[in-house]
């Protein structure tokens, strides 16, 4: 070997390391943590109800003690299904993950037939309480949200009384009227239920969410929560993802008259961007706004959209995986998370029963499961074999190269077009 060749070699070496360094795929050990953290999660709730035994065991915290038993396990469930269903869905397989799927869609199928069926001590309430008011309608919904997302492991393998006591269930909440605001997404989600799989539909239920979002939509991605806007994560707790679904399920049914599932999708799009941008080179986002105690939760919109493969050009699928999992992990291995039987406490980073406002109780802790829903992308899904990637704080802030953020182009649809398109 001649001596030129040798120098460029030598002057090589040092880049192929970096470059395979710079490679480093630990995707499919994220994937483990996030499912191993999932459910240790729903251990707890899922273990006791699959008994009947949630309301013997299940601890409540919440603010000065209000009684929150009318509305806390329903809560607790629902929430947990919501997140959890994208990833039963995926069905059973051979592998160690697979098997322990049929685990918890068994665990989840004998918890539904429980939670619905009016002669089991762990039968939830899904009307109006004297103490809790018409928080059933709120997570009703989210349970209904884990039936749409799971269509063949969750529902489809329900019993034909168990889905006659679900659809009974769900039918009690509409004696409940939504309040002018984010809650018109609930109504409207359990009627997206009833139109994928029962067809009885009040539609005035339906074209009223639709209807006061549209008018309620403030530019490049955001919607107010009720006429005014509020600085909370509300837009991805709720609003983006149940207005997608229910007007997903419109448009299968050849309803959405209007065209507006594309809109509503570039609006949900731009806000995951936004999202994307909030996490910190560490992991950490800003906490502002109300049920902080959600946790990363806060974050749903961005793991459907990952989901969903509906990312915006330039945010790489990796990176989302790397941000998400360096969020939950930061905020779930923080002490005092957990109690000491396993239940979720309430607080933003450990336990911080200040951070729980009065609606907030244990229950409520559990829609922090919302996170997962990229657990529902096969492990050889792009998302979990690409190498690792910085998000766009780390890349800014280590001064790599980055893409430039633009506001989403105003859209005409407004309340008096959109009400011209739907004649």
């Amino acid at each position: 070997m001649n001596y030129k060749k040798l120098v460029i070699i030598i002057l090589l070496v040092p880049q192929v390391l970096f470059a395979q360094k710079k490679a480093v795929n630990n995707g499919l050990k994220q994937r483990a943590y996030l499912v191993k953290t999932i459910t240790k999660i729903a251990d707890p709730v899922l273990m006791a109800l699959s008994k009947g035994e949630l309301v013997k065991t299940m601890p409540i915290e919440s603010r000065n003690n209000l009684d929150r038993t009318g509305c806390t396990y329903l809560e607790a469930f629902g929430r947990l299904m919501a997140g959890m269903a994208p990833w039963l869905e995926l069905g059973p397989d051979n592998t160690a993950e697979g098997k322990l799927r049929k685990k918890y869609i068994d665990l989840s199928i004998a918890c539904i037939k429980n939670a619905t069926d009016p002669n089991n001590p762990d039968y939830m309430n899904f009307r109006k309480h004297p103490k809790t008011q018409s928080q059933a309608l709120v997570d009703a919904a989210f349970l209904a949200q884990a039936l749409l997302r799971s269509p063949n492991q969750l529902w489809g393998k329900l019993d034909d009384q168990t889905k006659k006591n679900v659809i009974n269930a769900f039918n009690l909440t509409r004696e409940m009227n939504a309040y002018s605001n984010n809650w018109v997404l609930f109504s409207s989600e359990i009627e997206a239920f009833f139109l994928k799989y029962d067809k009885v539909v009040d539609k005035s239920r339906l074209d009223r969410a639709i209807d006061l979002m549209v008018s309620w939509y403030k530019g490049d991605g955001i919607y107010g929560d009720g006429p005014n806007f509020h600085y909370d994560y509300y837009n991805s707790f709720v609003i983006h993802p149940m207005l997608l679904e229910t007007s997903l399920e419109l448009k299968n049914a050849n309803l959405d008259t209007a065209n507006l599932y594309p809109i509503f999708l570039d609006r949900a799009r731009r806000y995951a961007t936004i999202q994307e941008r909030l996490i910190s080179p560490e992991g950490t986002y800003p906490p502002v706004g109300r049920s902080l105690s959600y946790r990363f939760g806060a974050f749903q919109l961005l793991s459907k959209i990952a989901y969903m493969h509906e990312l915006e050009k330039g945010i790489e699928p990796a990176q989302v995986r790397c941000a998400l999992y360096t969020v939950i992990k930061r905020q779930i291995e923080m002490p005092g998370t957990f109690n000491s039987s396993g239940w979720l406490n309430i607080g933003f980073a450990g336990h911080q029963p200040e951070v729980g406002e009065t609606y907030v109780s244990t229950g409520s802790e559990y829609l922090c499961s919302e996170a997962f829903i990229i657990l529902g992308l096969a492990p050889n899904d792009p998302l979990w074999t690409a190498p690792d990637a910085s998000w766009t704080a780390k890349k800014a802030w280590n001064g790599e190269p980055m893409i430039i953020d633009h506001t989403l182009s105003p859209d005409i649809i407004g309340t008096d077009v959109y009400k011209d398109k739907k004649k």
